[in-house]
């Protein structure tokens, strides 16, 4: 049996393009090009029936390392924590204030998206800042 090597992230939400398009700015991400015979995704969309219409989205790491982002509507709204979560790795090799000064700027940069602070955890060396989405799924920069 060969081992899986590929996998995808698969976020309930309500509105998957508005959430597939934010963690497109988080990560750098990229949204792939619409299906054959298709100008636009929203071209594609319109070809859907009207239920299936704005069900999902999806976005992909350009470099082909990372996973692809799968989003797909629900129709229930998130009512507790996630009980998995994304680390936003951008801090690596930092310690300290330097890892705390660009935990922040990320963070700033995040909000100013739609993403909101939830809590700073500093021991003085190590730190994260735990986040929501725009959709309040969580997640930390680390």
């Amino acid at each position: 049996m060969s081992p899986i090597r590929q996998f995808q992230v698969t976020f309930d939400c309500a509105e998957p393009e508005r959430v597939a398009r934010f963690w497109c700015e988080v990560l750098g991400y990229v949204v792939p090009p619409p299906p054959e015979g298709f100008a636009t995704w929203a071209d594609f969309d319109r070809s859907r029936p009207p239920e299936d219409q704005g069900s999902s989205f999806a976005c992909s790491d350009p470099s082909g390392v990372g996973p692809r982002l799968y989003f797909q509507r629900v129709p229930e709204g998130k009512v507790v924590k996630n009980r998995v979560h994304l680390d936003v790795r951008v801090g690596t090799g930092l310690v300290g204030e330097e890892r705390l000064a660009k935990l922040e700027a990320e963070c700033a940069r995040l909000v100013a998206l739609g993403a909101v602070r939830v809590r700073l955890l500093y021991d003085g060396h190590d730190s994260c800042i735990g986040m929501q989405d725009v959709e309040g799924n969580e997640f930390c920069l680390d």
